[in-house]
């Protein structure tokens, strides 16, 4: 049993199919997350339509429009609603991404909205530690994953300073990521978190193939290896730990 706890279904192909499919696989509950309004009502939508679907609402950095605060404020209220995400910030200056100030500002309003709401946050972070280190330590109490952990060992501890979890996907299968494999050895087990930001984060052996949740076991047979303990073992305390921060899945 898993918990894919970021991902978007709404671009995965045949997104029925591969829900059953990841059933199936041992991937007992899903979180698809919004990038922008539209997208998160979508995620409320497939919600609605699955029963081991849950859906977060988000704004990210890729948006070139500000967020409507009120219209995600009133999607919070739905109790398939289990998270604020993907929200965060973006350094890499890609084409079409808002400038930080504008970033900043649409972050730390919606970190606020899922706070006000009592519900945890998924952050994207890229070349952009720091400043999303300092919007969530201004927010004691603030819950949440750092979504596709990374980083190297003193920014995991310093995000895990904050109380907060690491989501590992397929990166970590990649035997270059020496450093990576590292965190999710030494990761608090109570802190520890999978996904595979399907159709995006292809594990090693998956790589010019879009990414499906039922491929969620591609990056948990490693982490269990690494970690010396049985698939079974991990999946019981990844879906502990996504139950316990996404209180509402319960």
């Amino acid at each position: 049993m898993l918990v894919d706890t970021h991902l978007h279904l709404e671009e995965v192909e045949d997104s029925d199919a591969a829900v059953e499919e990841a059933v199936a696989a041992g991937v007992t509950a899903m979180i698809t997350m919004g990038t922008d309004l539209a997208s998160s009502v979508r995620a409320v939508e497939l919600a609605e339509r699955h029963d081991t679907v849950f859906a977060a609402v988000g704004h990210h950095a890729m948006n070139d429009a500000d967020p409507d605060l009120a219209a995600f404020a009133r999607l919070l209220d739905d109790p398939l609603v289990v998270a604020v995400g993907e929200i965060g910030l973006d350094g890499g200056g890609q084409p079409g991404y808002a400038q930080m100030e504008r970033q900043m500002g649409w972050f730390g309003a919606l970190c606020d909205l899922a706070h006000e709401h009592g519900l945890p946050v998924s952050v994207h972070v890229r070349e952009s530690e720091e400043l999303v280190y300092r919007v969530l330590r201004a927010r004691p109490g603030l819950t949440g994953v750092m979504h596709y952990f990374s980083l190297d060992q003193e920014w995991a501890e310093r995000f895990l300073g904050l109380g907060f979890h690491l989501s590992f996907a397929g990166l970590v299968t990649r035997a270059t990521r020496g450093g990576l494999r590292e965190v999710a050895r030494a990761c608090p087990a109570d802190r520890l978190l999978l996904e595979t930001d399907s159709p995006y984060g292809q594990a090693h052996k998956r790589m010019g193939t879009p990414n499906r949740p039922a491929y969620l076991l591609d990056t948990a047979e490693v982490v269990a290896e690494l970690r010396g303990i049985s698939l079974d073992a991990l999946g019981e305390l990844e879906t502990a730990n996504a139950l316990r921060i996404f209180s509402r899945m319960r």
